[in-house]
């Protein structure tokens, strides 16, 4: 079998290495790929979906499945359907369950999903004019698609006309700030659940823990992810029963009566609070770097789990009982403005899982080639365990400008 992988990141990695002991497997492919990949299949300098359409139709690819976000709200998926090409992921009107903030919002809301209140905006002067009426802090977030940062915590008046500004005026994240959610601020801790979908039934993965925030102490400006750690050790069974009543069942319900039915997977960004666990957002994708921890622990065969999926039939997922922990090493300046082209060295001493992300092959060099450069994943009977590993070969690790948080698994 060929199969055929969509994205760059350490995602992207932690899923092929999960497949790559896979004998079944002849051939791995990787749109872009990275320093991870190029050493377990082939990279592929293509992007679009209509290239990639027409490299699976060449080389008779037998599945495809997809990491990032921007090609399911492309609708890839769609495309791949059109042609008969067997893929792993929502079509395009699906995925704006994800693509537009204001759309699952709205889903959320119509379904009696626990989520916190909020509302669209669509002009400038309104959402001014509404904040000002506001307690603080309130959450602003462009409904569009941020590559994770368009998430901004205003403390305060002047700070939340500041970043409607940024978002709908100055557009710093594009077309995805032309229309806002502002919603009310819910304090607690995040976790994220990831379940498979087989279009009738979700297969919820344990809860992980991600942080989000670039600096140590969950300080500084959201990012992309900066670690993460599996099973999440605040995450109670009472948090899960919360979950399961009033988040994952309604869900299912909602999808149903909407008509979408799709096999893929569903990420529930949570945020549990002293009065319960409550839906901040869904991802129509596995998250980064949740899938590095969650990987690490699936006792399942990954081919076998999707494959069942997409034949719409019931799986059983098992997890090994130990901790896992992720640490992201990123370029300094993430999650705004880095510099790129840095030799990394000393990889070859590191004894976790080395993912690399942000990271090409040029010659006999590694260099860095983007903000969250790679991960280091580690198991162990606890999180300090797993957690003295990856911190070992992180202080292995060198370029130029690196940057890590010291407090992943620390609680």
């Amino acid at each position: 079998m060929k199969i055929l992988i969509v994205g760059n990141g350490a995602r992207e990695s932690a899923i092929a290495l999960k497949l790559n002991s896979d004998k079944r497997i002849s051939k791995l492919y990787f749109a872009k790929g990275n320093a991870t990949t190029d050493s377990l299949g082939q990279n592929v300098y293509e992007d679009s979906i209509e290239g990639l359409r027409d490299f699976a139709i060449k080389e008779r690819i037998d599945l495809t499945i997809v990491g990032p976000e921007a090609p399911l709200v492309g609708g890839i998926v769609d495309e791949f359907k059109k042609h008969n090409l067997k893929i792993f992921g929502p079509r395009k009107r699906t995925a704006e369950l994800e693509g537009s903030k204001a759309f699952s919002k709205k889903f959320m809301q119509t379904h009696n999903i626990k989520t916190a209140k909020a509302k669209v905006f669509e002009a400038y002067q309104d959402a001014i004019d509404y904040v000002r009426t506001q307690e603080f802090p309130l959450v602003i977030k462009a409904s569009g698609l941020a590559g994770g940062k368009g998430v901004v915590i205003a403390e305060d008046l002047a700070e939340a006309e500041m970043t409607i500004h940024q978002f709908m005026i100055e557009r710093i994240f594009g077309d995805a700030g032309i229309q806002l959610v502002i919603e009310e601020y819910l304090k607690g801790f995040e976790a994220s659940i990831i379940a498979f979908s087989n279009g009738d039934k979700l297969f919820p993965c344990i809860p992980v823990k991600d942080y989000k925030k670039a600096g140590s102490g969950d300080t500084g400006p959201n990012t992309g992810g900066m670690g993460s750690v599996a099973p999440s050790p605040e995450f109670t069974e009472a948090h899960q029963k919360d979950f399961d009543e009033n988040i994952l069942k309604p869900t299912l319900v909602g999808l149903h009566a909407s008509n979408i039915r799709f096999k893929g997977f569903i990420f529930f960004g949570l945020m549990v609070t002293a009065n319960g666990t409550y839906l901040l957002e869904y991802n129509m994708r596995l998250g980064d770097p949740e899938t590095q921890v969650i990987m690490a622990l699936l006792e399942n065969n990954l081919y076998d789990v999707i494959m069942d999926c997409i034949e719409g039939n019931d799986i059983e997922l098992k997890f090994s009982d130990k901790k896992a922990v992720c640490l992201v090493m990123c370029s300094g300046g993430y999650p705004r403005q880095i510099e790129t082209g840095f030799e990394i060295r000393n990889t070859e001493k590191v004894t976790s899982q080395l993912l690399f992300a942000g990271a090409r092959v040029k010659g006999n060099q590694i260099l860095t080639t983007g903000g969250r450069v790679l991960s280091l994943v580690a198991t162990g009977d606890t999180f300090e365990e797993a957690r003295k590993e990856v911190y070992k070969d992180a202080d292995l690790i060198h370029y130029d400008y690196e940057y890590y948080r010291d407090d992943i698994g620390k609680f």
